[in-house]
């Protein structure tokens, strides 16, 4: 959501940060909206300023002994004149708020300018994409030659892009949340929330999910939605919050399922885990002051490299261009991992940086030290990582020529001191 003010101040620079996320100019008639509601509003406060007067001149008539009839009709007439204006306002209130809405965020100085994912720019890698000595499988391969993965079973019950997992393979994804978790809270300071999976409208429209995405979205038949991930319940923690300056910043996270229609999906990623309808993820959300959202985007796309790393699974970080963010980001991080069985780097986790945006929406600030007003605070997320998707670089990356998957090092506390799954083990 944006400030009408700044708009009224910056027409051009509005309508130039959308053209850069392949949309038309907006701020003629956003403005226009903003003029006829700001009218209807003067108009008002003048017709209520002359009842005003007009009242002084009835009882001063009546302290003459004259017929004041004529002055109390006017009143009158005034009072539903009054109310007309007011409606007015209020209309056209409703038809900018709408608008406003319906625009998503404008992308930050920083951020590359580009209509799609050709013009992303690549930051930096890490690790070496590891080769093997035989044809490198697909983690669905893998995972189904381990009799540990069905697609079948969860078909019977659910349908497309929904899977079973069983035996070590199960405990193995259980094995990846368990671990981010530890190390996110454990080590880069942030504190775990259980939260709800299903919320109400007013959640998802603080976050910018909704209204514009709700085919994205699972509904409930009783007006609850799905939530597409936690970035939703965690951002909302301080929906409607004055917060202290002293507080901030808050690191949350949380380990949840997360459920999206993949509108728009049909022949994307149809095998495997990659896109599915169900997964666990691993959020992080940040709410910090305006001067240190950039630091803290840096800060937390490390703290989702440090779980790869601590895998040892290779990755690349790329700044998003304005063309390919998400709707309510104004820069954005994606981390790619390398799939040995695809021969290329998939995304794995996705740090935004939202500024005030999404605060707006939500209507959350804070009180600076020292001042009588308000600021809106700024709002970051980002994957720490999807598990789903970290189980598939495990899968690739970590598979043996006889079809077994040595479990990475890092994660053997977690699997009983499990070295090595294989399909004999199961």
């Amino acid at each position: 959501m944006f400030d009408i003010k700044w708009i009224r101040e910056n027409p051009d620079a509005f309508d130039k940060a959308l053209g850069n996320r392949r949309m038309g100019p907006a701020a003629a008639a956003l403005l226009g909206l903003d003029a006829k509601r700001r009218d209807a509003l003067t108009h008002a406060q003048e017709i209520q300023a002359e009842r005003n007067r007009l009242a002084k001149e009835i009882g001063a008539a009546k302290a003459r002994g004259e017929d004041a009839t004529e002055i109390i009709a006017k009143v009158s007439r005034s009072k539903q004149e009054q109310a007309d204006a007011e409606e007015t306002a209020r209309l056209a209130e409703v038809e900018l708020e709408t608008a406003l809405a319906a625009l998503p965020n404008v992308p930050a100085e920083t951020v590359p300018v580009g209509l799609d994912e050709t013009a992303n720019v690549e930051m930096r890698r890490w690790g070496q994409p590891r080769t093997f000595d035989f044809p490198a499988r697909e983690h669905f391969d893998i995972g189904e030659g381990l009799g540990l993965m069905d697609f079948d079973a969860a078909a019977k019950m659910s349908g497309a892009r929904f899977v079973v997992l069983k035996g070590p393979l199960a405990r193995l994804e259980r094995a990846l949340g368990a671990f981010m978790l530890d190390l996110q809270t454990g080590e880069h300071g942030y504190t775990e929330i259980n939260p709800p999976i299903m919320v109400k409208d007013a959640a998802l429209f603080g976050t910018g999910q909704l209204p514009k995405f709700g085919e994205d979205l699972f509904r409930t038949t009783n007006d609850f939605w799905l939530i597409p991930t936690a970035e939703v319940p965690l951002t909302n923690l301080v929906a409607g919050d004055i917060l202290e300056e002293a507080s901030l910043p808050r690191r949350v996270t949380a380990l949840t399922p997360c459920f999206r229609s993949e509108a728009g999906a049909a022949g994307k990623d149809t095998r495997g885990m990659i896109r599915l309808h169900q997964f666990n993820k691993v959020e992080l959300v940040s709410i910090t002051r305006p001067e240190d959202s950039d630091g803290e985007l840096d800060r937390m796309t490390g703290c989702a490299e440090e779980v790869l790393k601590r895998l040892e699974l290779p990755y690349r970080v790329i700044v998003l261009c304005t063309g390919d963010m998400g709707f309510s980001a104004r820069r954005t991080h994606d981390i790619e991992v390398w799939l040995p069985g695809q021969g290329r780097y998939r995304e794995i986790s996705s740090c935004s940086s939202c500024g005030d945006f999404q605060a707006r929406r939500m209507k959350a600030r804070y009180r600076p030290e020292g001042e009588k007003g308000t600021r809106f605070v700024h709002t970051l997320n980002g994957s720490g990582l999807a598990v789903g998707r970290t189980l598939v670089a495990v899968l690739e990356n970590y598979q043996r020529a006889d079809g077994s998957v040595v479990v990475p090092e890092v994660l053997r506390p977690y699997m009983g001191g499990l070295e090595v799954i294989s399909a004999h083990g199961k």
